[in-house]
């Protein structure tokens, strides 16, 4: 599901919202994710999931196609842990 698709299944489940507002909640929240992780916080939404961002050292690499050895930087990557209710609902008997 895209992002475009997710606003417009919101917006045919809240006909009493403008499409517009539901596009502008969905971007608002997505931007305040994205800005909470960047601050090196943790957002935890129950039942779904927690986002964080995890530190990842440097390394040596290899370059697939001459296999020789780089340098890879530090850096930060999101990581997402999915919550006990959506393990749950993800693996039950259908």
């Amino acid at each position: 599901m895209t992002k475009s698709e997710l606003i417009a299944r919101l917006a045919e489940a809240n006909p009493r919202l403008y499409q517009r507002d539901v596009e502008r909640i969905v971007t608002t929240i997505f931007e305040e994710i994205t800005a909470a992780l960047a601050r090196g916080d943790r957002v935890e939404l129950r039942g779904f999931g927690a986002f964080s961002a995890k530190a990842r050292g440097a390394r040596i690499g290899r370059n697939p196609r001459t296999g020789e050895a780089v340098h890879v930087a530090a850096k930060h990557i999101p990581y997402f842990k999915t919550g006990k209710q959506l393990r749950e609902l993800l693996n039950a008997e259908r």
